[in-house]
Order: C-alpha cells, then structure tokens, then sequence
C-alpha cells in the first residue's frame, strides 16, 4: 500500500472534500457513506449517484484545472490506474493517498485504510472482514482448470500473474497460463496454440468481448471451454468483492 506523500502528506483529521480517481474506491467512498465531490468518467458505481457526480475525466487523463478549482481535502488514487506525472502535480497542492493492489489481501487492506483516512473505520472493518470470511474458507474439492483470461483484442491481451485478475482468478480455482511475473502481455495465435488453456474467460472490460469472439477463438483452440465474464467481478477491489464473492466455488 502507497501513501504518496509529495510535499507532505497531512490530511485533515476527518476530510469532506474527496475526489476519488479510481472506480473500485468512489464505490468504497459512497459504500461507507462518505460520497466523493468528484470522481472519474468511469466510476460508473453505485449507478444511481452517476449521473448527478461530478466529473474530472478519466482514470488516465484527469482534469487538473477542474481539481484544483474545487479545492479537495483529499485525492484517492490508485499507482496502476493513475498517470504518475498527474498524480505528482496534484500533491503539490492537496493530500494524495494511493493505493497499489495486487492481492485480496491488498484489497481488505486499502479499505480499511481508507475506512481509517475518512472516519468510517468500524464500516470498512466490517467489510473488510465479512470479505476475508468469504474468500479465505474452505470450498469443495474442485478440479483446478488452466485458464487464459483476455482483456483485449488486435492484439490479444492477458491478464498476467502479477495482477489484481490472476488474484481472483485463483481465488475461483483457476490456473493462471500466463508466465510468472507478467502484467497484460500481447499474445498471438501461435503463443494461444502454445498455452492451450482449457478454459479461457472474455472479459466485458476493458474491451467489450462479445458473443462473436468466441467463435472467432474457438476456430482456433476448438477444445476450450470459452465464456464471457462480467470484468467488474474480476478487477474492481472494493465493495463489489462482494458479488464476486457470489462465484466461489462455482468453476464452469
């Protein structure tokens, strides 16, 4: 977990003022009842507080004029969906707090944190816990399946080991294909031919895979079991664990 520091880290004991700059963590905000005065295009949840946010661009490209009008008590950012060089000029002038997940456990830790950071301590807690309960108990005796999970196409993108997906991808009882320490690598068909993964899940994030593409890759590995897959349940680490948590044990 990352605490950018910048000029000094010295958030005011209980913050009002907090614009969120990744989607996993506004949904945390608004969970814990602390909602944010801005957030990005694609903090998308809760999806009734959408539409009436204020908005400050994207994840990768954030308005820095329209942040520095309104004046924040805190930004929440995140090291991977956030540009460094923003996330630099920004803690020139307000409190950044990052976070860098990789694990559940990273994950049960940054929302306890950031429970820590507005005030809502026992809520995150509770989360965190009733998170812990669910992905850490025991589940059937499962046959573990080698699997490929795809985050784009032209070229074709993988989830690597060394991310966040290969954390829950494990936590379902998959076998991640993908080399050791690899983040999103591009893949071809001879390199698919290669890692001949029973199972290979179409994620609807960030590239919206379709119903087409499955025929477009089974023409290519004919005996692998193929499937679209809601990508928020396999990427977003905040309150939404807990519809992902609905998937354990539940290998198709």
């Amino acid at each position: 977990m990352i605490h950018y520091q910048g000029d000094g880290f010295k958030p005011l004991e209980k913050p009002v003022k907090i614009i969120s700059l990744v989607p996993s963590q506004t949904e945390l905000l608004y969970y814990l009842g602390v909602p944010p005065i801005a957030q990005t295009l694609f903090c998308v949840h809760p999806k009734n507080r959408f539409k009436s946010s204020t908005k400050i661009g994207g994840t990768k490209k954030i308005n820095l004029a329209k942040i520095l009008a309104l004046k924040p008590d805190l930004v929440i950012g995140n090291k991977e969906e956030n540009d460094q060089t923003q996330i630099e000029e920004l803690a020139t002038h307000f409190p950044v707090w990052l976070s860098d997940i990789y694990t559940l456990a990273d994950a049960f830790e940054m929302i306890n944190e950031i429970g820590k950071l507005v005030g809502k301590e026992a809520k995150a807690n509770e989360l965190a816990t009733t998170l812990q309960q669910e992905f850490y108990r025991p589940y059937g005796n499962n046959t573990i399946k080698s699997c490929l999970y795809l985050i784009w196409r032209e070229p074709y993108m993988a989830a690597g080991q060394n991310t966040f997906i290969n954390a829950i991808l494990q936590a379902l009882g998959y076998s991640n294909v993908m080399p050791k320490n690899s983040r999103y690598p591009e893949i071809n068909k001879e390199q698919l031919l290669e890692l001949n993964p029973e199972t290979i899940l179409l994620s609807s994030e960030p590239y919206p895979f379709r119903q087409k593409h499955i025929s477009e890759l089974q023409a290519i590995l004919p005996n692998a079991k193929i499937k679209l897959v809601d990508g928020e349940l396999f990427s977003w680490y905040g309150p939404r664990l807990l519809e992902t948590a609905k998937l354990l044990n539940r290998i198709t």
